[in-house]
């Protein structure tokens, strides 16, 4: 899509807007993201969809200049998305729009060569100085992540296989603990503790529960 202005000229002149693609399971979400992303008249939202089998077709459909994803997408997650994504268009921008402030998934997620890094409690203005910077080729995590890598440079965990959090997950896991249960006895939220759960799979290695629970005697995890 393009955009027509007038320079300083007084010339007409023509600009390719940004070309954006929104990932999220909340439809209520997704519908207030467009909205405030498009009252920028150089920013175009291409599509938004709930899931990563849609954001791919979505992808494969459009070719976005950057997607906007969250973490949690059901049955997936984001770094999924963005491994996938990646692979099918190198040159797309992935900034990830999250709840989650957790030291050791945002670095996960880092890895994995994202662009951007905001938490959906920070501004529009953030959200938008973020898509900025990240067209003009350059890294934007908003200034709580900032302040949280920092702070956790000096925690106890740091180069452990699994988070305090992780490990209290992984013995209530072990003790036949639901997610439902989990979180109400560690104060947290199903989705917290679904994603912790994802996180404790993929750092072990292990694809069932008696895998895991191997893992973690060996370990000495639990």
């Amino acid at each position: 899509m393009r955009k027509w202005f007038f320079n300083s000229l007084g010339r007409e002149e023509t600009i390719d807007a940004m070309k954006i693609l929104l990932v999220d399971d909340h439809s209520i979400l997704l519908d207030g993201l467009k909205k405030l992303i498009e009252e920028d008249t150089m920013l175009s939202v291409v599509a938004a969809v709930g899931n990563v089998p849609d954001a791919i077709r979505a992808l494969d459909k459009h070719q976005p200049d950057l997607v906007i994803t969250d973490y949690n997408l059901g049955d997936d997650d984001g770094l999924s998305l963005v491994q996938k994504g990646k692979r099918l268009l190198p040159d797309t921008k992935f900034i990830v729009l999250s709840m989650h402030d957790e030291a050791h998934l945002v670095k996960e997620i880092l890895k994995e060569g994202i662009n951007g890094y905001v938490l959906k409690k920070d501004t529009k203005a953030e959200l938008i100085e973020a898509i900025y910077a990240v067209r003009a080729g350059k890294m934007y995590l908003s200034n709580d992540i900032n302040a949280m890598l920092v702070k956790s440079l000096y925690e106890p965990d740091e180069g452990k296989l699994l988070t305090s959090r992780e490990r209290e997950i992984l013995k209530l896991i072990s003790q036949e603990y639901s997610n439902k249960q989990i979180a109400e006895e560690l104060f947290i939220s199903e989705r917290t503790v679904e994603t912790h759960r994802k996180n404790i799979f993929r750092k072990t290695k292990t694809n069932t529960l008696v895998g895991l629970i191997k893992f973690a005697y060996a370990n000495n995890l639990i």
